[in-house]
């Protein structure tokens, strides 16, 4: 652990969020491979955008090509890849950036600590981040229909071990905020429910 350092005051959340004219937040998709999460997320990026707001989707994959590349797939690693994503997500909405993170994170555990990091007060003073679980829902056989990288497949043959679903557990979210089944809902309709509750949560401008 670090010592020897000192927290740097810097300006104030709500003086970034009055000059951007815009909220940051957190918005948390949680759910099987191949249940949807990035492309649920792509969509709703892209409608932000449109709406001129700052928005960035932090992925699975794509972090382990470069931030998370030294992290594997014990449990062990899955929890630090959550707990850093949940650091950087909070940086983006700290800077009145809506942060979108599409990760399977199984564990409970987990997601509370990227929760509580967003909820507790922060060094700064500054109010809490707003924090929102999305738990992107889909049967476990649906998820294998689908099998787009073609990773159930490899996970029955032994191939993968500890995969999500298969031969490592996923803990469902209790109370998320948002729960969408997307073997039930379009794309489309994905989107509308969520844009909805952030509107309802005065989230957005």
């Amino acid at each position: 652990m670090a010592t020897n350092i000192t927290w740097h005051p810097s300006l104030s959340r709500h003086e970034r969020n009055e000059l951007r004219k815009q909220r940051g937040f957190t918005i948390w998709f949680t759910g099987l491979s191949a249940s949807g999460k990035s492309t649920v997320a792509t969509a709703l990026e892209q409608h932000l955008l449109h709406l001129n707001l700052a928005a960035y989707r932090l992925d699975g994959d794509n972090v382990r090509f470069g931030l998370n590349k030294d992290l594997g797939f014990s449990e062990k690693d899955r929890n630090e890849n959550i707990r850093r994503i949940a650091e950087v997500a909070k940086l983006f909405a700290d800077s009145s950036t809506i942060a979108l993170t599409s990760f399977i994170s199984p564990y409970i555990a987990d997601r509370k600590i990227a929760r509580d990091l967003h909820t507790s007060a922060s060094q700064g003073g500054d109010d809490a981040i707003p924090f929102i679980e999305v738990f992107v829902d889909i049967p476990v056989e649906v998820a294998e229909k689908r099998d787009p990288k073609g990773l159930y497949k490899k996970a029955r043959a032994g191939e993968i071990p500890n995969f999500t679903g298969i031969s490592a557990p996923y803990e469902k979210p209790e109370n998320p905020e948002i729960h969408i089944k997307t073997d039930e809902l379009s794309i489309e309709e994905c989107v509308v429910r969520i844009v909805e509750y952030l509107q309802a949560q005065k989230l957005l401008p």
